[in-house]
């Protein structure tokens, strides 16, 4: 059965950071992308930082410049390193794998 758990978020000021990480247990058999999405209350959610199987990566304008994404697959983990935050970042962070396989979420607040 494939899991995947997040961690990592928490409250911090404006331009701030954080590092969110997601792990994942379990076979996927055949090679896939992964990605960070995330859902602000009242809005939808939305694709933030992606990472295929050759590790090219792909990024929300809102983000870019700001947000990193990795993984390792020695620690079948996946990070989003997030810079510079703003309050308008505050939102549930999820992890995807394949968009067939998601975490529950973890919660990023940012305040001014």
């Amino acid at each position: 059965r494939v899991r995947l758990v997040e961690s990592g978020g928490g409250s911090v000021q404006s331009g701030g950071s954080l590092r969110l990480a997601c792990v994942v247990s379990g076979y996927i058999r055949n090679p896939y992308a992964m990605g960070w999405f995330r859902q602000a209350p009242g809005r939808e959610r939305e694709g933030v930082a992606s990472i295929d199987a050759s590790d090219h990566t792909d990024y929300a304008d809102s983000v870019k410049g700001r947000f990193t994404i990795s993984k390792d697959s020695t620690k079948n983990t996946m990070y989003l390193q997030m810079n510079s935050l703003k309050p308008e970042d505050t939102a549930m962070y999820y992890c995807a794998a394949g968009l067939a396989y998601w975490g529950e979420g973890t919660l990023v607040t940012i305040s001014s």
